[in-house]
């Protein structure tokens, strides 16, 4: 008990200006364990990514960053593809169903209903 007493005292010495210098190493070593702790977890994440592009190779750091945001811009391009095809897709369906429900008003609208009319409506339920 007695030696946290004396800290104590001790800190109380301090001026802040060195308070915040002998603080500032502490927070340092904090900030870097936190930028490797998530450089190991994308390096874990991205495995497989890693073995594509450089197989049996020491890894760095700027590697594994540099890999990370191939991988993420490819990912990217990918689902930019894939909602404007689907929007596409979107587009189709919409379009020919409008045209669908105009060719059956038009049909409709002809009280004589020819044998090209009948057929056509039979097609369009299909």
């Amino acid at each position: 008990m007695a030696p946290s007493t004396v800290f104590l005292e001790h800190d109380n010495l301090l001026t802040p200006k060195e308070k915040n210098k002998l603080r500032k190493p502490v927070v340092e070593k904090m900030r870097r364990d936190r930028i490797n702790s998530s450089i190991e977890q994308l390096k874990l994440l991205l495995e497989k990514e890693f073995q594509r592009h450089q197989p049996n190779s020491k890894l760095e750091k700027a590697d594994i960053l540099e890999v990370a945001v191939s991988y993420l811009k490819q990912q990217s391009q990918l689902q930019m593809k894939r909602s404007f095809h689907k929007s596409s897709q979107f587009d189709f369906r919409e379009g020919y169903s409008r045209c669908l429900q105009e060719a059956f008003h038009f049909l409709s609208l002809h009280k004589v209903r020819t044998e090209t009319q009948t057929k056509l409506l039979s097609h369009f339920q299909k």
